[in-house]
């Protein structure tokens, strides 16, 4: 990669890993279901009515804005606020690269190779790591959403690869609006009237703002043009660096430590999802990224390829 296009796949990795700060943040103000219906909304609009049709069946941008955006970002929303540290959620997050290569065998038939086999059970082991604190100073609700979350990314991004969108970015914007518009009930029923909003601060702003504009759009944006530019296996392992800025961010801006078996748990976890994407990239089949995307015979262009941010 050009030395300018090196730095930009570090920095979107560093604007991901941050962002689990702006997430803290906003959690402090906003309950779980009302965050992410005013995320995605602040996503999808105006951008919506600018950049025309998704240019796919609309049932792939159902599922995947009713998947992604309701599903899994609710979970990991009631997970960081249930007691999720900020910075191991980043880590855990990246289970979703594992669960995709399942969901893929299951739905789409796609037969994983041996070492994306391996990359599972070593990312599955470290998962069985960071659970063994649960029940004492990990809340067991918190880890079991964490699950549910990656679980729901899994197959969010087999509809990715399902749908074979050819503009990632407009699929997106297209998808978070059919997110908004559900979130905003579901808040209401469970949570009550928007009250919240009239609470926000500068700085709680500033962090919706932060998680909406930067991490997803932006953010998304120029991983998307990278992978167009080299091959999804040349960038998608920038994603690992995620983990590293949340756990360094987290614990240089809100004092998280790491527990020894988190930092165990998590490298295992990394190393799993590195070591089947390694070795996917150099063969025909199923190639996962670390960031969850998944491509077949198309390592330049596609949706399937892309993360969704954090």
């Amino acid at each position: 990669m050009k030395p300018r296009d090196l730095v930009l796949a570090v920095l979107v990795a560093a604007i991901w890993g941050v962002n689990f700060i702006a997430l803290h943040v906003v959690l402090e103000v906003l309950p779980p279901l009302l965050f992410n219906a005013v995320r995605f909304g602040l996503v999808a609009f105006p951008a919506v009515l600018f950049i025309g049709w998704p240019q796919v069946a609309w049932r792939w941008v159902l599922g995947y804005g009713l998947t992604l955006g309701v599903v899994k970002f609710s979970l990991l929303y009631w997970a960081l606020n249930a007691g999720m540290p900020p910075g191991l959620a980043s880590v855990l997050l990246q289970a979703q690269a594992g669960f995709t290569i399942v969901i893929a065998f299951l739905a789409l038939r796609e037969r994983p190779s041996r070492a994306q086999l391996t990359g599972l059970g070593v990312a599955v082991a470290g998962m069985a790591v960071v659970a063994v604190r649960v029940g004492t100073s990990l809340p067991p609700l918190a880890f079991a959403l964490m699950v549910g979350a990656a679980i729901a990314w899994g197959t969010a991004n087999v509809i990715t690869r399902k749908s074979a969108a050819p503009d990632a970015l407009r699929f997106l914007i297209w998808a978070s609006g059919v997110a908004t518009v559900p979130l905003f009930v579901l808040s209401f029923v469970f949570e009550g009237p928007p009250v919240e909003l009239a609470d926000l601060r500068w700085i709680d702003a500033g962090a919706l703002v932060y998680t909406s504009g930067l991490s997803m759009v932006v953010g998304f944006a120029i991983w998307g043009t990278l992978i167009r530019k080299y091959t999804a296996g040349t960038v998608a392992p920038f994603s690992m660096l995620v983990p590293f800025f949340g756990l360094a961010s987290t614990a240089l801006f809100l004092g998280e430590r790491p527990y020894p078996t988190d930092l165990l748990g998590g490298a295992l976890v990394v190393a799993g999802v590195l070591w089947g994407a390694r070795k996917a990239a150099s063969s025909p089949g199923l190639a996962v990224s670390p960031a969850g995307g998944s491509s077949s015979q198309q390592p330049r262009t596609g949706a399937a390829a892309q993360p969704a941010a954090p």
